[in-house]
């Protein structure tokens, strides 16, 4: 749990550009920014599970088709519901977001571990 914590932590504060955070919000063009997001988180995942755990590569897979099918449910919200920084949503989609991401990270967590 702490190591796919920690990735995350990488993955969706240090390694994403703004690029990416805006642009997978957008109506148009959210296709590109997003899977280069999941792509970096994918790459995360991989080259630690790698060291800790090689047997369990695939749930580096895992983890990213989870990853964009949340983080593009939270695009269209924001898109559809024109939901910005300045929206009383806005915080409340950034709090279901990261409580899922981290709830993936136990179930992968959790999974492991009984494996």
């Amino acid at each position: 749990m702490l190591v796919l914590t920690f990735k995350h932590v990488i993955a969706d504060f240090v390694l994403q550009t703004s690029w990416m955070a805006l642009g997978k919000d957008q109506k148009t063009g959210w296709a590109l920014p997003l899977l280069a997001h999941c792509l970096v988180h994918l790459a995360v995942a991989m080259a630690l599970i790698l060291a800790i755990a090689p047997r369990f590569w695939f749930v580096a897979l895992i983890d990213f088709a989870i990853h964009i099918t949340i983080d593009r449910a939270k695009g269209f919200c924001a898109s559809t519901f024109d939901v910005t920084l300045e929206h009383p949503w806005f915080w409340t989609l950034i709090g279901v977001d990261q409580a899922l991401h981290h709830l993936t990270g136990f179930g992968l967590s959790i999974f492991m571990a009984a494996n």
